[in-house]
């Protein structure tokens, strides 16, 4: 190479060195971003085949009076609580839904002193298998009874009525479950066995609930059907409502049984809420009301609240 070439390249090259070291920050930067970008994790799109959750609330109520011309109790407290949980599975053409909620609550005053006002647990288990996309076949299984011992009060008299399985309420079932949106399922089955449990002596002797004195135990063959409805009105408010009907064939199959919850909530903070529960039940064989206390009536609970809910 010629003296005058080695004057011309070399000042030349010196003078691209900065534009191939931009270029090569430019080439390294690209594949960085690349880099990032093909180790970064895709999205689960996969379909989840179990779906969970749940409330649990608590409501708290106290009052005092102290010379109040008004009149009163002097003392009041009152505790309720419900807990309400489900787990929904369906894969295919296979489906299992389960739903149980507990309520329980306590009112103490000075008058009365302490009492139950609430007592539940309800277990309620469904699979099926589509016929088609809001049709499936399905076998149903529902126990329903309370924890505690129950009494009633006519004429301000404390009477013992009910305890754990004292009565219960064992079903089980074989139907057609509609479901004609995400929230809500209709079942219908005409062949349906019940079993009317009081496992207690003192109420199974005398013949409470439509078992025969001296057993504990009543087998009932009918038609039943169940709606069930849970929507999430909102980020705030959720409703949730259940009616089941039960014809007995064996004995007045036109008196049919009753069963109706309404829970209402809705969130006033993070944990703060309100919420209404509205309960009615008629079942023929509970003849514990009127001026004998042996006549059937319709049962009707409701509960308003102020309190903590936690969604999960």
């Amino acid at each position: 190479m010629s003296q005058l070439a080695r004057l011309i390249l070399i000042p030349l090259a010196i003078g691209m060195l900065p534009l191939f070291s931009n270029a090569q920050d430019t080439t390294l930067k690209k594949l960085r971003t690349e880099t990032e970008r093909s180790i970064k994790k895709d999205p689960d799109t996969s379909k989840k085949v179990w779906r969970r959750g749940g409330v649990y609330g608590i409501n708290v109520s106290q009052g005092s009076l102290s010379n109040w011309a008004a009149g009163g109790d002097d003392f009041s407290l009152s505790v309720n609580s419900l807990l309400s949980l489900y787990a929904f599975y369906k894969k295919d053409k296979h489906s299992w839904d389960n739903t149980f909620d507990f309520n329980i609550g306590y009112v103490n005053t000075t008058s009365l002193g302490g009492r139950k006002n609430d007592d539940r647990f309800d277990f309620l288990s469904k699979y099926g298998q589509a016929l088609n996309p809001k049709l499936n076949l399905t076998v149903l299984a529902n126990l329903r009874s309370q924890l505690f011992k129950g009494y009633t009060y006519p004429n301000n008299v404390k009477t013992f009525s009910s305890a754990f399985m004292a009565p219960g309420y064992l079903l089980t079932s074989l139907g057609l479950d509609f479901k004609p949106k995400k929230n809500l399922s209709i079942f219908i089955s005409p062949v349906t066995a019940r079993w009317v449990i009081v496992r207690d002596t003192a109420l199974a002797n005398k013949g409470l609930y439509g078992v025969t004195p001296g057993k504990k135990s009543n087998l009932e063959f009918g038609a039943f059907a169940t709606v069930n409805y849970m929507k999430e009105i909102n980020k705030h408010v959720t409703y949730k409502s259940r009616l089941d009907l039960f014809s007995n064939y064996r004995h007045n199959p036109k008196n049919i049984d009753i069963f109706m919850s309404n829970i209402l909530n809705a969130k006033l903070g993070k944990v703060l809420s309100v919420s209404w529960s509205l309960d009615f039940i008629y079942d023929d064989d509970v003849r514990l009301f009127g001026k004998n206390q042996r006549s059937a009536a319709l049962q009707v609970k409701s509960l308003v609240g102020l309190g903590f809910l936690v969604r999960f």
